[in-house]
């Protein structure tokens, strides 16, 4: 069962919560091989990726020095066993995200390759073999396997901004957000405790001095302001801001973002 206060806004063509088409064809997957792989990835991307398990996917940016987001993922285990990572990513964006990729490869025995093989599928309920979102339960099931009939991307973007969870170069931006205003923290895409990796510090010191000013909302469309507009999807009668924290006092906010902002004002 849904609960968002965007859903009154959202026309009669919301998805149901069981699906035919379960293929996100706005998806791919790169594989990340290699002896070193875990150990490269480990040094990049805001999330702990030496402890990636089977079955349990994390949620990841790879990041600006300065800790903007360039690119948000999901990070799977090899299901087969080896220490390879499968990105699950925006499929308009493996080459960009693998060309950064081999840029910070140097001479380490590490390969990067986009896994035709495998799509990423969704459902809203429950999958045998399927996991759970990282970033949200109410966001559904995921699970890699090879690309089914039909596409459920529309779907799965009302759902996901029925939820007020942005995703993506056309919400976050590409250089443009830092990766906590993205909402990173409250949809568990950082570790404090890893480590370095690109972006760290200045992560770090906006965690740490609880100072998020901005964040990116998911609203009505009617109080979207155009100055701080990312997205608009008309279809569903929903925009995506930028906005300073203090100007959403009218904004209806899902219970996980009101409730950070809320603790960030202490």
């Amino acid at each position: 069962m849904l609960h968002s206060p965007y859903l009154k806004l959202m026309p009669a063509t919301t998805p149901p919560t069981t699906l035919c088409a379960t293929t996100l064809r706005d998806r791919s997957v790169i594989r990340v091989g290699g002896a070193d792989a875990r150990a490269f990835l480990q040094g990049l991307l805001t999330q702990d990726v030496a402890g990636l398990a089977i079955g349990a996917p994390r949620y990841a940016g790879l990041l600006t020095p300065q800790g903007k987001a360039l690119f948000d993922m999901i990070l799977w285990a090899d299901p087969a066993g080896s220490d390879d990572v499968l990105i699950d990513c925006e499929a308009a964006r493996v080459e960009a995200l693998s060309r950064r990729l081999m840029l910070y490869r140097l001479r380490r025995p590490v390969t990067v390759a986009a896994e035709e093989g495998l799509a990423v599928h969704w459902s809203a309920d429950p999958v045998d073999g399927a996991s759970a979102d990282p970033r949200l339960p109410a966001l559904g099931w995921r699970w890699l396997a090879a690309a089914g009939e039909g596409d459920a991307a529309e779907m799965f973007r009302a759902h996901r901004l029925a939820q007020g969870v942005p995703e993506g170069v056309a919400e976050l931006g590409e250089d443009k957000t830092l990766w906590l205003e993205s909402n990173a923290e409250e949809l568990h895409g950082v570790d404090y405790g890893k480590g370095c990796y690109v972006g760290q510090e200045n992560t770090a010191r906006m965690h740490y001095r609880n100072k998020v000013n901005r964040r990116l909302v998911v609203l009505p469309l009617e109080q979207s302001d155009p100055a701080r507009l990312r997205i608009a999807y008309p279809a569903l009668g929903l925009a995506v801001d930028h906005r300073p924290v203090d100007s959403l006092g009218d904004v209806p906010l899902p219970a996980w973002q009101a409730a950070a902002i809320a603790a960030n004002a202490e």
